[in-house]
């Protein structure tokens, strides 16, 4: 894994936004299109920011896929990842060629997901911007994680420390209203990646970072198995590098 620690969040944000263009670039022009996993969340906001303002990526050659996304809220809800990833994102660059959500608020969430695993079956992916939890977790898989399943799509339960962070980060205004399921992009959906641009900012993701870093490669620590991707990159700021013995 390669490392790359910034003094501000705004700089490692932008530093990846900048590697995952050149990914995208780089396909586009070797096969005509690229296909590219998006997060959501805190730690993706000052990625976005500067993703959106690159003006040479033809993004009508791009598809994209959406990481994860609670059940049974709707699009509309504050918290969902459907809404701030059209905010955020889709309505600030030109129309992408497909962008397809994950829809947690599906009727049959089961059937969702093999909507999805059939979908994504048809694409080599790129570039997957991902985070990490404060958990450790990638995506929605919290420890203990599923490091076999070969199903690119989950329906998962989430783990307290998992659903406190949710709403630590504003995104609710109790525990109890946070979902205690979600549909979820699986491990290994995620390690089939050609590059894995993961942006973690911020003290409070210290301890997580530290646990990827240094943790024996286990499923109680989900991200630790990052370290055995051939091209993974964790964009770090001075805060969430902290607790690392060697930066």
């Amino acid at each position: 894994m390669e490392l790359q620690v910034f003094d501000t969040s705004e700089a490692s944000g932008k530093a990846a936004a900048l590697r995952g263009a050149e990914i995208i670039k780089a396909a586009i022009a070797g096969k005509g299109e690229s296909a590219i996993i998006l997060a959501t969340g805190n730690s993706q906001l000052r990625m976005f920011e500067h993703l959106i303002t690159l003006q040479d990526i033809d993004w009508s050659k791009v598809t994209c896929f959406h990481l994860d996304e609670y059940v049974d809220i709707s699009d509309q809800h504050p918290a969902s990842f459907r809404k701030y990833l059209r905010e955020k994102f889709v309505s600030k660059v030109p129309a992408v060629k497909d962008f397809f959500y994950v829809e947690g608020d599906a009727e049959d969430t089961e059937q969702e997901c093999a909507r999805l695993d059939k979908l994504i079956s048809r694409y080599e992916i790129d570039a997957a911007f991902i985070g990490i939890g404060e958990n450790s977790h990638i995506a929605f898989n919290d420890p203990p994680a599923d490091f076999d399943t070969e199903k690119p799509f989950l329906i998962v339960s989430l783990d307290t420390a998992c659903r406190q962070q949710q709403m630590n980060e504003g995104w609710f205004s109790t525990l109890d209203e946070v979902p205690r399921k979600a549909i979820s992009m699986s491990v290994r959906q995620i390690m089939k990646s050609g590059t894995i641009i993961c942006t973690v900012p911020e003290k409070r993701k210290a301890r997580a970072v530290k646990l990827t870093m240094e943790k024996e490669i286990s499923n109680m620590y989900p991200a630790t198995i990052l370290r055995t991707h051939p091209s993974c990159v964790m964009f770090l700021d001075k805060d969430s590098a902290g607790l690392l013995e060697r930066t």
